[in-house]
């Protein structure tokens, strides 16, 4: 008998049960090189506008938790389905005394809460449009140039902000002032306003019930301003046909919804379509739970979000990688806490941008140490004008970034261009196009109607496209090189991220028409500061970035990224760190907080010149040498 030992191979932990939509898709291949994809299965019928899912959970399941906020004192305040819906109808008799309309829209200044929520489920019950409008346009802006541009073209017959004292000088600023303003408390100096106390006072009568069935399909739902990447913010019509047909999809995916209402404790602002339709409406339409998180992903913003998650335990948890990054520390500190949030988690979801691979693997480690199962990571491909959902990852996959296949309903179509796909997408939960803008709309689809996301998609496995896909980079972001040689900015972009995390917030990338890629880039301050024990703590941001130990580890991990690069266009030769953050106001940040690539190299041309200039400055840094590149400035 052998005394070789039996060889233990390690067992991968159990996935949590969870019941997701099939991961398959029929393939057409043209003869021009475009290719077709669709799932083979039928959308399911939907409801012909969203609010009758209110009606419906308002008959059968009364008292079920729809909304909860934070109240004054800290605790739940609570509305139920039932609640709810006798609010809509109230607000929604007061609406239409106002005769609003599509010519007289609504127009939502502040940002979630129940009252944002009511007035605006109250204009769609009776096809009244409504536009929520980004916060920092009225709240961090200081021209209020954005904002302006919106009620420009908006025309609002009524205005709504929670607090009008808040808001009193963008009031004065954009609002005309015949414009109905309506708050929850405190009205703005020297402006006449209601209170939307007094709007809940009116009797519904059945004005309202006639209204609500003459909204079909067609009924413009909302407005929702994209955040002006490209310019002003433009005005993406929402239908009603989108948003149903858009939860039939996303039901096809999270089968388990079925089984069980979602829980969410979610901050994404409603202005935004991940927050506004996906999900909020994923929620009302499964007749589940909304806690509204006040938190945010920043400094002094993110313990909102950890507290409301240490009293509500999602079933499905959805955030922005910045998000997950930022709850990263208190879950691994927090014992209580990560019991709570994994207790009953069926789904992690992330969408808005590319997630680290090294966020992705500890929340799954975090995941097993607490439950001793694996948690399955999911995101998926959308855009405002696709309401948003249009593809989704349904299984498990261990590389971060899979955006999975079309959902039912949706055909992509991809086209080559440059050595990539540039994704096109078809089907009924796409934008008619763009508000009182017929040129843009014009420009917004192929002559087969197919809508151009602007976004490139690949493969993850090019032998089995049911493998899913892999995004690759917003097509209006890549450049060439003064060789030739295209530059994909999205996937450089998104490696010198997570090589150079938790140092960075964002890098914009340059290097068009000319021999090597730079980076302007911009970063986390605070993160740095660890960098370098003894400096002052309220040291300015110029001290503390010219600090040679900061620059060093920038050097160094600069010079590690472009060690294994196979050529010019997969590397970046040089970078210089941003004292100065991004600007809203002069469009180099969106109001989500994203940047904008082109604007910041037309704003800060002369620090791109200064990467470029030779011999390097000394304030540049050069993959090369630590000792070389890390001179103080």
């Amino acid at each position: 008998m052998s005394d070789a030992l039996t060889k233990t191979v390690p067992t991968k932990p159990p996935l949590r049960a969870v019941k997701l939509g099939p991961a398959d898709v029929l393939v057409e291949r043209r003869g021009d090189g475009a290719i077709v994809l669709r799932s083979p299965h039928p959308l399911p019928d939907y409801p012909k506008n969203l609010t009758q899912r209110l009606v419906h959970w308002a008959a059968a399941a009364p008292d079920r938790v729809f909304l909860a906020q934070r109240d004054a004192s800290g605790g739940w305040r609570t509305l139920s389905y039932a609640q709810a819906l006798t609010s809509v109808r109230a607000l929604a008799a007061a609406l239409l005394e106002r005769d609003l309309s599509a010519e007289r829209p609504i127009a939502i200044l502040s940002g979630n809460d129940i009252e944002h929520a009511l007035i605006g489920l109250a204009a769609m019950h009776v096809g009244i449009p409504y536009a929520p409008i980004s916060v920092p346009y009225s709240l961090m802006s200081q021209d209020f140039g954005k904002l302006k541009a919106i009620v420009d073209i908006l025309t609002p017959g009524l205005v709504f902000a929670a607090n009008g004292a808040a808001f009193a000088r963008a009031l004065a600023a954009a609002v005309p002032a015949g414009v109905e303003i309506v708050v929850t408390a405190k009205a703005p100096p020297e402006r006449p306003a209601t209170l939307f106390a007094s709007l809940l006072e009116t009797q519904p009568n059945a004005a309202v019930d006639t209204a609500h069935d003459k909204v079909g399909p067609d009924t413009i739902a909302k407005i929702l301003f994209t955040s002006g990447s490209t310019g002003q913010p433009k005005g993406v019509i929402n239908t009603q046909r989108m948003l149903c047909a858009n939860q039939s999809m996303i039901r096809c995916g999270f089968v388990f919804f079925a089984d069980e209402p979602p829980v969410l404790v979610d901050w994404p602002p409603w202005n935004h379509t991940f927050g506004g339709n996906h999900d909020f409406g994923l929620v009302l339409d499964n007749g589940g739970s909304f806690y509204i998180d006040e938190g945010r992903p920043l400094p002094g913003a993110i313990e909102a979000t950890v507290r409301n998650l240490r009293d509500v335990g999602p079933t499905i948890y959805l955030n922005v990688p910045k998000g997950f990054e930022m709850l990263l520390p208190y879950l691994r500190s927090d014992a209580a806490l990560r019991q709570r949030f994994f207790s009953r988690l069926k789904v992690l979801f992330y969408a808005g941008a590319s997630l680290a691979q090294h966020v992705r693997d500890e929340l799954r480690e975090l995941a097993v140490a607490t439950t001793g199962e694996r948690i399955i990571f999911l995101s998926s491909l959308g855009s405002t004008e696709t309401a948003p959902a249009a593809l989704a990852c349904t299984v498990e996959s261990e590389r971060a970034g899979n955006v999975g296949l079309p959902l039912p309903g949706v055909e992509l179509k991809l086209v080559p261009r440059d050595g990539k796909f540039e994704a096109r997408l078809r089907g009924p939960n796409i934008t008619p196009g763009y508000w009182r803008s017929p040129a843009l709309t014009a420009e917004a689809f192929d002559d087969e109607g197919f809508y151009k996301i602007g976004d490139a998609l690949k493969f993850a496995d090019p032998a089995d496209a049911a493998k899913g896909l892999l995004f690759d980079g917003r097509l209006a972001e890549d450049f060439k090189l003064a060789t030739g040689t295209w530059v994909s900015v999205g996937p450089l972009r998104a490696a010198f991220i997570a090589q150079c995390a938790p140092l960075v917030r964002d890098v914009v990338l340059a290097g068009a028409d000319r021999d090597e890629v730079a980076a302007l880039v911009f970063p986390d301050l605070e993160a740095c500061r660890a960098l370098a024990p003894g400096l002052a703590s309220d040291a300015p941001a110029a001290t503390l970035l010219a600090d040679p130990r900061v620059r060093g580890e920038f050097a160094r991990l600069l010079t590690a990224l472009a060690a294994p690069a196979g050529g010019t266009s997969n590397r970046v030769s040089r970078a210089l760190l941003l004292v100065e953050p991004p600007s809203l106001d002069i469009g180099e940040m969106t109001d989500k907080g994203s940047i904008n690539q082109r604007a910041v190299l037309v704003q800060r041309a002369r620090l791109v010149e200064e990467l470029y200039a030779e011999p390097p400055p000394a304030h540049v840094i050069v993959a090369r040498a630590a000792a070389q590149a890390a001179q103080p400035a």
